[in-house]
Parts: structure tokens; sequence; C-alpha cells
């Protein structure tokens, strides 16, 4: 074991006996009582020693046997504890890419916090590439989103869309201004492989099968699709099992989720019927917004709006595959301009749906997750 104290908490003396490990409450650790000759050697965990160099340098500071081992134990119990050489084949295999390694180390930075076992970023980015994931949607929101979950290291993202790329289309961190005029799937899939942090992975491995959808996201174009999903298009995901993350803009309006999980929260017919049951003109209008919304012309979708869209998606995606359930499970989350005061709305299964999630028991969601298969269940 090389282990070091992990690097993405900041870390600060409280007083001359107590050190706090992270700034922000969300991840912070106080540990205590702590003398200066073992602050000192905290200093020294750093990955670059094993355990038998830090017992020796923990005796020529003077600390009595067993120091080192009780800091490290107890720097573990805190979750603060990396470990140079743990993750298993695969974290060993990352090991060896190097340029890859850099590109992420900000992702790894993040998962060292969530998954606090040693060796758990480099363990929750191996899994991220062994996942497949679809994006319904190349526009200004649909095409970043693609473009941030192949640059966090998800080593399938197809992108789905049709026609061809309009200067309206065109997005920071989605589809460049080069891809107009070329077919929309085609030039997502460009902005996709050029964010990677290196090649994608072989379409099943080293057994030639395809892996299955861990997720598809639907960011239509159109605003609309997203705010008010049709039940027949993703019928076959809730029929399959297949979770689906709505997201999109529409007339200044961001929205994020809801994530649905088929069977345990509301789907798309679920929201439908909700609203029927609330206004009965509703189904009257919709034909008429549906039917209007063909041009794409006129729609309002500010890019600093369509940008926070698709990078909270993006982080709702990723959180979920990482196997926690965000803030997005069952619940839809809007900003409107110019405000842009987040605000979820939960969005309940509907008891005459036939998804079953009516029926569904609380607890299917805690065996909810994505594709790491972490067991915990976490915020936002």
């Amino acid at each position: 074991m090389y282990p070091k104290v992990k690097p993405a908490l900041a870390r600060a003396w409280r007083d001359l006996q107590t050190v706090q490990f992270g700034v922000t409450p969300a991840h912070a650790v106080v540990l205590g009582p702590v003398d200066t000759a073992t602050g000192a050697l905290i200093d020294r965990i750093d990955g670059t020693r094993g355990m038998e160099l830090l017992r020796a340098e923990a005796a020529v500071m003077g600390l009595p046997d067993g120091r080192a081992d009780e800091v490290v134990r107890r720097l573990a119990g805190a979750g603060l504890i990396d470990d140079a050489t743990a993750g298993g084949p695969p974290a060993q295999a990352l090991r060896k890419r190097p340029e890859a390694l850099e590109r992420l180390g900000p992702d790894l930075g993040s998962l060292s916090l969530v998954h606090r076992e040693p060796g758990g970023d480099l363990r929750g980015v191996a899994a991220r590439r062994a996942i497949r994931v679809q994006v319904r949607g190349s526009g200004r929101v649909g095409g970043v989103i693609a473009s941030v979950l192949a640059g966090a290291g998800v080593g399938r993202v197809e992108v789905l869309d049709g026609g061809r790329v309009e200067p309206a289309d065109v997005a920071p961190g989605g589809i460049g201004p080069g891809g107009v005029g070329r077919l929309r799937a085609e030039a997502a899939g460009k902005a996709v492989r050029e964010a990677a942090p290196g090649p994608t992975p072989r379409a099943g491995g080293h057994t030639g099968a395809e892996p299955g959808l861990a997720l598809v996201v639907v960011a239509p174009r159109d605003g609309l699709a997203a705010w008010a999903p049709d039940p027949e298009t993703s019928a076959d995901w809730v029929a399959t099992g297949v979770p689906h993350l709505f997201a999109g803009v529409l007339e200044g309006t961001g929205m994020v989720g809801p994530l649905v999980l088929p069977g345990a929260t509301a789907c798309a017919g679920c929201m439908e019927r909700d609203r029927v049951d609330g206004d009965p003109a509703w189904p009257r209008m919709l034909v008429q917004w549906r039917s209007a919304r063909r041009r794409s012309a006129g729609a309002a979708c500010d890019l600093g709006l369509s940008t926070a869209v698709a990078g909270l998606a993006a982080a709702h995606a990723l959180s979920f595959l990482d196997g926690e359930l965000p803030a997005s499970t069952g619940s839809r989350w809007e900003a409107a301009l110019p405000a842009l005061h987040w605000e979820a709305a939960p969005v309940h299964p509907h008891p005459d749906c036939p998804c079953g999630a009516g029926a569904a028991r609380p607890a299917a969601l805690e065996h909810a997750g994505g594709g790491s298969g972490a067991d915990r269940q976490g915020g936002p």
C-alpha cells in the first residue's frame, strides 16, 4: 500500500490541534486532536512512500510505535486516504494511459470524494469507459450534453438526430461552426470523438457483444418534446427498463428531469395523465402546440440558459451512471429567464399509467443505479 491523502480536499488548521480537510460543507472533514509531529507525518502521506518507510519516518520524528498505522487508519476511516496502487486491474490499465488521466484529473478528484474507498476514483473512471449512453438530440442542449459525457470518460456516447446542422444548432462545447450543413448525427459524432480523453473503447470489448444502454438522455431541439414528452416515444424504454432523462429549453425556461427509472418513478405517460387530470383542455392545446412547432424558427433558447441546462443534465446523468440517484429522479428542475431561480417540481407516478410505477414500493429506488454498481443513494 502506498497511501496518500486525497488531494481534492484543501487542508487547513482550525487551531493548534485540529485539522480540517475540505472547504465546502458537503465533503469537509474535521480531524483532531492532531499534534505538530503527526501533522508533519500527514504531509508525507502523499503516495510516494509505502507503510514501511512511513513507519521509519514516524520513528525519526519521535512518534511512538504504531502511530503511522493509526494515522492512516484514522484518515482512511474518514474517507481521506487513497492508494496509488489500488483499484484492481481496470485501474492499473488506466495508469498506463497518462495522457487520458491528465485530461481526467479533475474528474478523478470529484470521484475520489464520492467513492471514499482507496482507488474508488480510478474504478469509477474505468466503469464509465464500459458504459453506453444514447443522447437524443444534437442542438444547443443535446450536443453539449453528449460532448460533456464523452469528455468525462463515458466510453460509448451515441447521438441520434435527423436533418442537417443549422447555424442555430452551433454551441460552444457542442457542434462547432464547421458542422453547419453536415448531417446532425455525423457532426455530433465528430464533436463527441474530439471531446473524449482517448480512443473510444472497441464495441463489445473483448466479448464482441454490444453493451446495453445504461441511459438515454432525451434532449430534443424542440424543447416542447422535453416539456411535454410523447409517451409513445419512450414506450420502448419503459417496456425494456432503460432509464431515461429529459432535458431541454422551451420559451426561455430550462428544464432538467425527470430521470425516469421504469417501473419505479413517473414516466412520460404519468406526466401526461397528471396534466390531463389538472387541465381537461391540455390534450387539445398540446395537439395545437405540437403542430405549430413543426417549424424550427422562433425558438427561444438562450445560449447561457441552454449551456446551464446541458451542464446540469450531464452532471445528473454522470451521477446516475456512477451509481447515485440525482435530484432529478422523479423530479424536474426548472429555471426561467430572467431570474433563473432553479426550482424542483415533483413528478408523481399516476395510478392509471400502465408503467406500474404507481404501485412500486419506494424501496425500489434503493436498488436503481448506474454503471459502476455503487449502492449508495445520493443527492444532486
